[in-house]
């Protein structure tokens, strides 16, 4: 039987992450830590201190977490 992921476990890891680095949830960056969550969760990370330490360690600071995409004005 498959086990279900644990989605409390890396929503809380993810909270951790916010608190440390004291900055206010948003989209962009809950959409880029979600998905790093499910990634360690998948590579056998299961307790919510082991998820939120590699976040942390990862994605160093709120700017870490920003998508580099190219503006329109960039590309002309």
């Amino acid at each position: 039987m498959k086990k279900e992921p644990d989605f409390r476990t890396m929503s809380e890891a993810v909270q951790h992450w916010y608190r440390f680095y004291e900055v206010p949830p948003n989209d962009q960056s809950s959409q880029v830590l979600c998905t790093a969550a499910i990634s360690l969760y998948n590579e056998g990370y299961r307790s919510v201190d082991d998820i939120a330490t590699a976040l942390i360690g990862t994605y160093v600071g709120i700017w870490s977490t920003k998508v580099n995409a190219p503006t329109s004005s960039a590309i002309h």
